[in-house]
This record gives C-alpha cells, structure tokens and sequence, in this order.
C-alpha cells in the first residue's frame, strides 16, 4: 500500500484562524457587555433628569456603579443616554414633558406597531378603571407612541419600533460638557 498525503491550503488556514479570532473577540465583547450588534433590543426602563445638569450627573453614577453608555440618542426635544443594561436616563424639554404629563420615568417596550400597542393598553388600563391616553406627537418624526396614566406614580408608558426600524444607527455615545 501506498500513502497518500493530503495538503490543506494555506488560505483555508488563515480563514478558519481569522474565523475563530473574530469570534473569540465578539464573546468578549458581549462578555464585557459591549454587545456591537443592534440585538437584542428588548423592553426598557426610562428615568427623566430634573435638569441638563442632573443629566450629566447621573450619566457619571451610572458609570460609576459599572454601567457602561452605549448611545447618545438626543432629538429636537430630548436629550438621552442608552445604558448597556437597557436603562435610559432622559432630560426631555419642557414642551414634551408637559404633554406627557411631567412624568419622572416610563416603561418602554418594542413593538411592531407602536400606536396599536399604545391604543391597547390605554383600553387595557381604563378597562380597569384607570386613566390612560394615548400621545403620539409628543416625539414628532419619530415612530414613538406614549401612553400617559395614572397607573404609575408621575410615570408613561412608551412604545417604540425596534432599533432597526427606527431610521440610521444611533451614534456612539460622548461625554456631555
């Protein structure tokens, strides 16, 4: 019998390497919590700063308890912080927070179709015999829907699309001044 001996090529080696590099840095970055990717985007909790400088404060607490910025999401009439954890910590401006009804936080969720969703749970929560109504101009341009109630102390509730489907990628986040 003869031998036969088989060579692989060199490029299908520095593939697999590369491959196999690329994905031990993507488990280390969601081990650190620096997931790159625009998933998973799951429901989140919304906490509203008393003042741009109370904003800055308790972007600099968060980051002292171990939570690390991932974007910077300001608009025409908030300016907001996304946290790695899902927290978002806002200083909306005073026209938006008057017609939310001054709320001091929101439970935020993902949903296909925000109004609908709104639409529901202020039937769900007057069904109750709580107030609810829904706001959907609050963010203009944006596909947000909120519900103003009073099942929540001083808070809303908010329904946006997912993160994908809400116009480009958000911009890494930047220390405020």
């Amino acid at each position: 019998m003869f031998s036969r001996k088989t060579a692989v090529p060199t490029v299908l080696v520095y593939l697999v390497g590369l491959l196999v590099l690329g994905l031990i840095a993507f488990l280390a970055a969601l081990l650190t919590d620096r997931n790159p990717l625009p998933f998973p985007d799951r429901d989140y909790h919304v906490f509203s700063a008393s003042s741009p400088e109370a904003l800055v404060a308790l972007e600099q607490l968060m980051q002292n308890q171990g939570h690390r910025p991932r974007f910077r999401i300001d608009s025409p009439g908030v300016d907001r912080t996304v946290f790695s954890n899902g927290t978002i910590i806002n200083h909306p401006s005073p026209e938006m927070f008057n017609a939310l009804g001054q709320p001091a936080g929101a439970l935020g969720f993902v949903v296909d179709d925000p109004e609908a969703a709104a639409r529901e749970a202020a039937r769900l929560l007057q069904a109750a015999g709580l107030q609810a109504e829904v706001v959907l101009d609050a963010e203009p341009g944006l596909p947000i829907a909120f519900v103003k109630t009073n099942a929540l102390i001083s808070g809303a509730l908010v329904y946006r699309k997912h993160v994908l489907q809400m116009g480009q990628k958000p911009p890494g986040w930047t220390p405020r001044t």
